[in-house]
């Protein structure tokens, strides 16, 4: 199962919604602090509803000790960054890949990119429009890659 990680999130509706995906689809959640927010931020919890029970949540307080729990169990380390090398939808997915995401503001850090093993993007038509929202993006790419593993199939 892939699992999905939050560098650094700023905006606790994006977080909320991401861990309502998250809850629906069974997928680990990664935050990586610091955090823009508290945990029990009401806006946080409000996004999530009452699904955060469901939600295979983990807290790291830093990049060392998600790296260090990272590098324990294995996988790839996949980047989401609207300057990323290959189209997301053609990038070939495996079960244990971690799918990074940054912050709202700035994306993921340089250091952070440099760990990757590759940089995704998800193509936009509009030239003017900078980026998607951290949730959609997060949704986008996760779905993208449960497909391709075949993780709702009967």
């Amino acid at each position: 199962m892939p699992q999905v990680v939050l560098v650094q999130p700023e905006i606790p509706p994006n977080t909320g919604n991401i861990a309502r995906t998250c809850a629906a689809t069974s997928t680990p959640l990664h935050l990586v602090g610091p955090l823009g927010f508290s945990i029990s931020d009401r806006y946080l919890k409000r996004a999530g509803l009452d699904y955060w029970p469901l939600v295979d949540l983990h807290y790291h307080e830093n990049l060392p000790s998600f790296y260090n729990i990272q590098a324990s169990l294995g996988g790839r380390l996949i980047g989401f960054s609207v300057r990323g090398n290959y189209d997301y939808s053609q990038w070939q997915y495996e079960p244990n890949d971690w799918l990074l995401f940054g912050c709202e503001t700035a994306g993921l850090p340089p250091e952070v990119l440099q760990q990757c093993h590759q940089t995704l993007y998800i193509p936009m038509i509009q030239p003017k429009v900078r980026s998607l929202n951290l949730s959609v993006s997060t949704a986008i790419a996760l779905f993208e890659a449960l497909r391709q593993l075949n993780f709702y199939q009967d």
